[in-house]
């Protein structure tokens, strides 16, 4: 999943320090604020983000793009699809 360094994200956020269910909840905000079509990228450190945000991306029908992992960073590539 290279390709995600080459998509430009509409907004990121740094959701780095916070723990469940933070991470989820300011994605949550920032996806309800942009328009069909916009990326969001979410960069994040809690382990257990990976799971509960892919879940949360796939349960609100939303397209989870990519998931690179840099140390203990997990950068996520999301679409708003509705």
């Amino acid at each position: 999943m290279n390709y995600i360094s080459e998509l430009t994200p509409t907004k990121t956020i740094d959701v780095r320090g916070m723990f469940c269910p933070e991470p989820v909840f300011r994605t949550k905000i920032e996806m309800e604020r942009m328009t069909v079509g916009n990326i969001l990228k979410v960069i994040a450190d809690d382990p257990a983000s990976e799971e509960d945000i892919s879940r949360w991306v796939n349960r609100n029908g939303h397209q989870l793009l990519g998931i690179k992992k840099s140390n203990k960073d997990l950068e996520f590539t999301i679409k708003k699809a509705k």
